[in-house]
């Protein structure tokens, strides 16, 4: 993947963010997405090797268009600035269509690697069934987020969203409180590519992608609602 050349393109897509420039410059957004493509592609297979659940999905649909959906927002730019992909044992992209947990990487206008790993913002039903499993499985949660490679790697769970209190129906001294009141569970890390783009990015996502596995696995072991009432 030619990455100065994307990070080039998504820059001058951001100062240029208009349908006129987007169908001028479609030749450029062609081959950049055919590439990226490609490395979805190879990041199945080698993901496969040690979570075999994702060699199932489809790399072309684990892509997100690049087009933006602006019918309920107010900002009304019609294509994101990054080139990003979700790939999930199920090949659904979205927590709202059942994906579930994702290993999930972007790059972009500002030449930053997002690689990340769980479930963002899943819909409420989903996170009930999330802390209801915490309750079940804490400790095995917990040895996931201190694992030597995630923690190095990621640090721990992203806390955007986490609630200051409980959350209705569960007791302020619960053990688990700590994991209970977050509204994401999801971990990642980000690179600059601006300066020096690493000699093989594939390797660098997909170990990323490798250390973030736990949290990835423990996710999709929690039952669906017709399981877990």
């Amino acid at each position: 993947m030619h990455v100065p050349d994307l990070i080039g393109y998504l820059s001058d897509l951001e100062r240029n963010n208009n349908r006129a420039w987007f169908a001028m410059n479609k030749p450029r957004y062609d081959i950049l997405r055919a590439e990226f493509l490609q490395l979805v592609t190879a990041l199945i297979g080698t993901i496969g090797k040690h979570d075999p659940a994702v060699l199932a999905c489809n790399p072309a649909k684990a892509l997100f268009r690049i087009n933006r959906d602006t019918r309920f927002a107010k900002d009304k730019r019609p294509y994101k600035n990054t080139f990003s992909a979700a790939i999930t044992a199920s090949g659904l992209k979205k927590p709202s269509q059942g994906g579930g947990p994702a290993y999930y990487f972007q790059i972009n206008a500002e030449g930053r690697l997002m690689v990340a790993g769980g479930e963002w913002m899943p819909p409420p039903e989903r996170l009930r069934q999330i802390r209801q499993a915490i309750e079940v499985d804490a400790a095995g949660l917990r040895k996931v987020l201190a694992g030597k490679r995630f923690a190095q790697t990621f640090g721990g769970l992203q806390e955007e969203g986490k609630l200051a209190r409980a959350p209705k129906g569960y007791d302020p001294q619960h053990p688990e409180i700590d994991l209970i009141r977050n509204k994401n569970f999801i971990a990642w890390t980000e690179l600059d590519l601006r300066g020096e783009v690493p000699e093989d990015l594939q390797k660098v996502i997909a170990t990323g992608f490798r250390d973030v596995s736990g949290l990835v696995g423990w996710l999709r072991a929690v039952p669906p609602a017709s399981l877990a009432d």
